[in-house]
C-alpha cells in the first residue's frame, strides 16, 4: 500500500516537471490574425531559413565525425579506443559558449597557435568563423558526439552472427559494412541524427557568438533579440517563436520514431570479434589522433595561450606571458566567483535532488501496480522537457514563474534557474539508474520477499546500494551539464543570479575577450577534471558512461 501511495506521489511530481513547460506554452500563446502575420513575418522567415540551413547541415557534418568514428572504434581493432571516446564526448560536455571563444581565438589574427606560425590571417581582414560556415562547422563538432554515442551502442548490440556468416560466405569488410552492418545499425544512427539535429536547432551559444555580430540570426538567437529587447511585452512574440521551434524539434523526434520502428532489428548474438585494420592500423589511428587534435586540442590550447597574454593582439611570448586575466577573474568582488557559486549551488542542487528522484521512482516503476503504471506514463512524459529546445524551455519557465507561486518568488532568482534545471535533466540522472536495474539479479530482491522484507526495505537494504554507482553517475552527468549550461540560463538571469555559462558569453559579446577566455579555461579545467573522476569510477562498470561500453 505504501508502495502504491509512493508511486502516485512520485508520478504527479514527475508529470508536474514534465508537462508544466508545455502547458504553459499552449496556455499563453496568442491565437488569430495576428499570430499568423507574427509567424510570416520576414525576420521569423527569415530565422527559420536559417535555423534549417544551420540544423541539418551541422548534422550531415555530425553523421560523417560521429559516424566515422563509431565505426572505427566499435567494429575495427584501433587501439585506444576508450581514450580516442573519452577525448571525442568531451566536446558535447564543453560548453557550446567556450568552443565558439576557443575556435574564434584558434583562428582570429591573434591566434595563439596559427599567429608564431604566419598562418593567421591578417589584423582586419573578414573571419570565417563568424557566420553561416562558422556555425555550422561548430555545431557539427559539438553535436557530432551524440551521432558517436547513439551509433555506437547500435554496433556493439548487432547481431553478430549474421555479420559472421556474411564474412563466411566471402562478403569483405566494406561489402559487409553497406550491405549487413549500416542496414542493421540504421535505427541507432537516426537516433543519434534525431538528436543532433534537435541539439543544433536549440542550441543558443554558438549562433550568439557566431551570428548576432554579423546579423545573422537564428530562431534562439532571434527569441533572446526579443525578450532583451522588449522584456516582458514581448512574451506573446517569443511565445510564437518557442512554439515554431519545439515544433521543429518535435518532427525531427517523430521522424525519427518513424523510421526506427520501420527499420528495427534486435540483435540475437553478442558482439564477435573485430574487424582487423591490418597495415592501415597505424594510418587509421593516426588520423583519429591528428583529427582530436584539430578538434579539441588546437581551440583549447589558443584559448588557454589567449588567456595568458598581457593585452589581445599580443603573440604569446616569454614577455607578453602573464596571470593577470586568471587574477582579475578570481580576485575579491569579481561577478565570477559570484557565478561559480551560483554555478555551483544550481548545478549541485539539481544533481542531488534529480539523484533522489532517479532511484526510487526508476526502481517503482518496473513493478506491477496503478500507481507504477502512472509512474510509468510520467517517466516518458519526462523526456518531454530534455528534448525541447533549453530557450522554449527558459520561455515557459518565465510564463510559469512570472507571478510568485504559492507565495514564493521564482522570477529573478535562482530558484527560476533551478527549476528548470530540474524539468530539464531528470532523464539524465535516470537513465544510468535504469540500465543498472536492468542488469540487476532480481533473485536478490525475491530472498528478501521471501525473508519478509517490505518493499521499501528491499529497496534501502538490498537495491539501492547495489545501484549508488549508478546513481552517482546519473548526478555526476547532470551536475557536468548544469554547471556551465547557457542556453536555459541565458533568458532566466538576473542581476547577481548569473552563472558561469551567462559570464563567459557576457565577457565574449563585451569584447573582454582575454578574460572571457580566462573564465572559460578555469570552466574547461574543472569539467575536464570531472570528468576524468568519471571515468575513474567507472571503469569496471560498463553501461554508466556515454563514452563507456
Amino acid at each position: 500500500m505504501a508502495e502504491g501511495a509512493l508511486g502516485v506521489a512520485l508520478a504527479l511530481l514527475i508529470a508536474a516537471l514534465a508537462l508544466a513547460a508545455a502547458v504553459a506554452l499552449l496556455a499563453y500563446a496568442p491565437a488569430g490574425g495576428g499570430a499568423v502575420a507574427a509567424l510570416l513575418s520576414p525576420e521569423t522567415v527569415r530565422a527559420l531559413v536559417h535555423t534549417l540551413f544551420t540544423g541539418l547541415g551541422s548534422t550531415a557534418l555530425a553523421a560523417l565525425l560521429g559516424g566515422g568514428l563509431a565505426l572505427l572504434t566499435a567494429l575495427t581493432d584501433l587501439r585506444g579506443r576508450e581514450t580516442m571516446g573519452f577525448l571525442f564526448v568531451l566536446l558535447l560536455i564543453i560548453p557550446p559558449q567556450i568552443t565558439a571563444l576557443a575556435w574564434i581565438a584558434l583562428v582570429g589574427p591573434a591566434s595563439p597557435v596559427l599567429a608564431p606560425l604566419g598562418l593567421a590571417p591578417a589584423p582586419g581582414s573578414p573571419e570565417p568563423i563568424f557566420g553561416p560556415a562558422g556555425i555550422v562547422l561548430l555545431l557539427g563538432i559539438e553535436q557530432a558526439p551524440l551521432v558517436f554515442i547513439a551509433l555506437r551502442a547500435g554496433l556493439r548490440a548487432l547481431p553478430r552472427d549474421l555479420t559472421d556468416a556474411a564474412r563466411a560466405a566471402g562478403a569483405g569488410p566494406w561489402r559487409t559494412l553497406l550491405s549487413v552492418i549500416l542496414p542493421l545499425s540504421a535505427p541507432a544512427l537516426a537516433g543519434g541524427l534525431s538528436l543532433a539535429f534537435v541539439a543544433a536547432i536549440g542550441n543558443f551559444g554558438t549562433p550568439a557568438l557566431l551570428g548576432i555580430p554579423g546579423r545573422y540570426l537564428v530562431l534562439t538567437t532571434e527569441i533572446y533579440q526579443h525578450l532583451t529587447g522588449f522584456g516582458p511585452s514581448a512574451l506573446g512574440s517569443v511565445t510564437l517563436l518557442s512554439l515554431l521551434l519545439g515544433a521543429l524539434a518535435l518532427a525531427a523526434v517523430a521522424l525519427e520514431r518513424l523510421l526506427g520502428g520501420r527499420l528495427d532489428v534486435r540483435a540475437t548474438a553478442a558482439a564477435g570479434e573485430p574487424f582487423a585494420l591490418g597495415r592501415a592500423r597505424p594510418f587509421a589511428e593516426a588520423g583519429v589522433w591528428l583529427l582530436l587534435l584539430a578538434l579539441l586540442g588546437l581551440p583549447l590550447a589558443a584559448l588557454l595561450g589567449s588567456a595568458l597574454v598581457k593585452a589581445e593582439g599580443l603573440t604569446l611570448g616569454p614577455a607578453t606571458i602573464t596571470l593577470a586575466q586568471f587574477r582579475d577573474a578570481l580576485g575579491s568582488g569579481s561577478p565570477v566567483l559570484r557565478a561559480l557559486w551560483n554555478s555551483l549551488r544550481l548545478a549541485g542542487g539539481a544533481a542531488l535532488a534529480l539523484a533522489v528522484l532517479a532511484a526510487p521512482a526508476s526502481h517503482l516503476a518496473r513493478h506491477a501496480g496503478a500507481g507504477q503504471r502512472a509512474l510509468r506514463l510520467a517517466l516518458l512524459a519526462a523526456d518531454l522537457p530534455f528534448a525541447m529546445p533549453g530557450v522554449v524551455l527558459a520561455i515557459a519557465c518565465i510564463l510559469l514563474f512570472l507571478r510568485p507561486v504559492g507565495g514564493i518568488a521564482f522570477y529573478d532568482t535562482l530558484r527560476i534557474i533551478l527549476a528548470a534545471y530540474l524539468m530539464r535533466f531528470l532523464p539524465l540522472a535516470r537513465r544510468p539508474v535504469t540500465a543498472a536495474l536492468e542488469r540487476l539479479d532480481p533473485s536478490l530482491e525475491e530472498a528478501a520477499a521471501i525473508s519478509g522484507a517490505a518493499p521499501l526495505r528491499r529497496f534501502g537494504d538490498v537495491t539501492l546500494p547495489l545501484i549508488a554507482p549508478a546513481v552517482a553517475a546519473g548526478a555526476l552527468m547532470v551536475f557536468l551539464i548544469a554547471f556551465n549550461e547557457l542556453t536555459v540560463s541565458a533568458l532566466l538571469w538576473s542581476e547577481g543570479h548569473e552563472t558561469m555559462g551567462v559570464i563567459v558569453y557576457n565577457l565574449g559579446q563585451a569584447g573582454e575577450f582575454g578574460q572571457a577566455a580566462a573564465v572559460a579555461s578555469i570552466a574547461t579545467a574543472i569539467t575536464v577534471a570531472l570528468m576524468a573522476l568519471a571515468e575513474r569510477a567507472g571503469r569496471h562498470r560498463p553501461g554508466l558512461l556515454p563514452w563507456r561500453d
